[in-house]
């Protein structure tokens, strides 16, 4: 995304405002931080620039740990909310000390709220696969959707990466599905992951078959896999829809969404004996910290059967 594009807020008017823009430009161009991301960096280092304002902080080389303590006291939402806004803040400074504009980062051990130990939702391998061979129709759509939910949990993309994925990116040599697709993640990152079996043969039968009558009622051609009843790109809250109505066809209660099948495809990886490092790689976590939670969740998920199955655990 660049800095300069005219639909994007007005810079701040601050005399921080141009540090502000030089670290958009950062951002996007040598970290190749997504669209949303940017908005929100600059959402946060706007409500920052206020702050030092009201404090009579003009100069950022003076900003102390104090102003950031007192900046992110008043910081209101959820905790992870204030952690994001709070990282924001400790990201700006540390880039200006690494640019040689400040000398000292004050943010960098200003602690926010703790976060409550939230695990991410999962499904059983069972309840994957009820709801996998629930969608057997031979139908245009139903080829379609056990493609759709074949790929996001065979291959734990994003419902982004998903839905922009394009016939290039899943097109072997022969014209048949490969063994591994690319996947553009965020920040534009590109990312090779394999393809299973059973998401190999959805897939291929889908783009074969029904596809196709797909793309003949489109007004304009499109590259994307994934088509809506009306031939264009689906979108992310079709997705959505389509795996709540799966579901609850399948008998399946839990409220869904297409980030469950990527929890649930992270967390059988890590049950499974797989290499947290490569299940890192396979998501596109940048820190294998974010991966590290799935663990957890194994770990839990063992207890909960240690203590219900061993005749000595409990009494």
């Amino acid at each position: 995304m660049s800095t300069n594009s005219p639909n994007r807020p007005a810079a701040p008017s601050g005399p921080n405002g141009p540090e502000v823009e030089r670290f958009l430009r950062y951002l996007s161009l040598e970290r190749g931080r997504a669209a949303n991301t940017l908005i929100a960096y600059r959402r946060d280092l706007e409500s920052y620039e206020e702050f030092l304002h009201t404090r009579g902080v003009s100069d950022l080389a003076q900003v102390s740990r104090e102003d950031v303590t007192d900046f992110a006291t008043g910081l209101t939402g959820s905790s992870r909310s204030v952690q994001r806004r709070l990282s924001s803040i400790r990201s700006f400074h540390r880039y200006l000390v690494e640019s040689g504009r400040t000398d000292h980062n004050p943010a960098a051990e200003v602690k926010g709220p703790q976060q409550p130990g939230r695990l991410p939702k999962a499904l059983g391998v069972h309840q994957v696969s009820a709801l996998l061979e629930s969608v057997s129709g031979d139908d245009t759509l139903s080829l379609r959707d056990r493609a759709l939910l074949e790929m996001l949990y065979g291959t734990g993309a994003r419902v982004s990466e998903i839905v922009d994925l394009a016939l290039d990116d899943v097109s072997g040599s022969d014209a048949k599905s490969p063994e591994v697709i690319r996947l553009i993640g965020k920040g534009d990152k590109e990312r090779i992951v394999p393809l299973g079996s059973k998401a190999r043969d959805a897939l291929e039968a889908y783009v074969v078959r029904s596809r196709p009558v797909l793309a003949r009622k489109a007004r304009r051609s499109t590259p994307a896999v994934f088509l809506g009843a009306r031939g264009g790109q689906l979108s992310r809250q079709s997705v959505w829809l389509i795996l709540r109505a799966r579901a609850h066809a399948a008998g399946i209660s839990d409220a869904l969404s297409p980030h469950t099948l990527r929890h649930s495809c992270a967390t059988h990886l890590i049950a499974g004996g797989a290499d947290i490092r490569v299940v890192q790689e396979l998501l596109g976590h940048q820190s294998v910290q974010t991966t590290q939670i799935y663990t957890k969740v194994t770990i839990d998920s063992l207890r909960d059967v240690y203590y219900s199955a061993h005749p000595r655990a409990t009494g």
